[in-house]
């Protein structure tokens, strides 16, 4: 970690300490975050995981085994596979609502019993409620639906060839389309195909600036990746609890570099209007808090309601994002 990591980091002790003094700080609370945290925290967005930060996700071989339209060959994501046999098997969406709980649980048994140990994730800026229904656009986004859609198999690539993100984003496409009505119009897909557009590191940013750009309230965001994710060293902010970085491979990034969660935070998440509804999907490795979201819910079993991620540093993640973290802690003790 550099020096100037270090500065910022020792000033952010520093003012927690003017505040707290030598009383040690009481566990924080939901309720206790939720009535402090800067308003730049309270914009709606959202994402699903097809694993968590140490997991690696995985392909599944044949499609046709989920029931799915298949446009563009076999192989497919296991994560948006599994959500669109769950949401659109045969093209039909389920008779019954589903709760985001009952969609994300019913993913992992799917998972589980074709032998994927993955478990999904489900993150957020704001809690959700978890028994309500799982849509991906609300009733209130009643604007311009968007959407990017990136699909990079690598074509070529010996090792790390992938066979199924072109498909996972084919067929996202047609259930936003049909279930949700994105119009083409108003999609960006970015395939390595030799005919869309080439999903590199300046495509991809550029795709994700102009979306946020055009973005206006009342609006609709859907964001799509497949394709490799991995870890990098966090050299940069100091957030991370485990000392990694949660980053996207473009496909030049031999040569461009990867795409790291601090870069899809500020393009993303800062620059995204209040009053626009985000859902991003990310079917990669190593993908869990890519967006570092401080919400938390994880398809184990176990978890049953959303929570504040235990991995998240809270404060350095208020100082680092809004540099507001003084405030926060006065308006936690008042």
């Amino acid at each position: 970690m550099g020096f100037f990591n270090q500065l910022k980091n020792q000033v952010a002790a520093e003012l927690k300490k003017s505040v707290l003094g030598d009383k040690d700080p009481e566990p924080l609370t939901k309720e206790a975050f939720e009535e402090s945290k800067p308003d730049e925290l309270r914009k709606d967005i959202r994402m699903i995981s097809g694993c968590a930060d140490h997991q690696t996700s995985a392909d599944v071989s044949n499609v046709s085994n989920f029931c799915l339209p298949d446009p563009a060959g076999r192989a497919g994501g296991a994560l948006t596979s599994t959500l669109l046999k769950i949401l659109y098997a045969d093209e039909k969406i389920p008779e019954d609502d589903l709760s985001f709980t009952e969609v994300l649980t019913s993913v992992r048994q799917h998972l589980k019993e074709d032998r994927f140990s993955q478990t999904p994730q489900f993150s957020s800026m704001n809690p959700i409620d978890m028994n309500t229904k799982f849509d991906l656009v609300p009733d209130t986004a009643t604007g311009t639906k968007r959407a990017v859609m990136i699909g990079i198999n690598y074509v070529g690539d010996s090792p790390g060839e992938l066979r199924g993100c072109w498909n996972d984003v084919l067929n996202m496409k047609k259930y936003i389309m049909d279930v949700h009505g994105f119009e083409e119009e108003n999609i960006t897909v970015l395939l390595d195909d030799g005919e869309h557009t080439e999903p590199t590191y300046e495509n991809i940013v550029n795709a994700y600036k102009t979306i946020i750009s055009e973005a206006e309230e009342g609006d609709a965001i859907f964001l799509h990746y497949s394709g490799h994710g991995t870890k990098l060293r966090d050299d940069d902010r100091g957030e991370e609890a485990d000392g990694y970085d949660e980053a996207l491979c473009p496909r030049d990034f031999a040569s461009a570099g990867m795409l790291r969660d601090d870069d899809l935070y500020d393009i993303l998440v800062k620059g995204c209007p209040d009053g626009v509804h985000m859902v991003s999907l990310m079917d990669c490795c190593h993908s869990g808090t890519i967006m570092d979201l401080p919400y938390i819910f994880k398809a184990d079993g176990e978890q049953t309601e959303m929570i504040l991620d235990p991995d998240l540093d809270i404060d350095a993640f208020i100082e680092q994002i809004t540099g507001k973290l003084l405030d926060f802690l006065q308006k936690v003790l008042q």
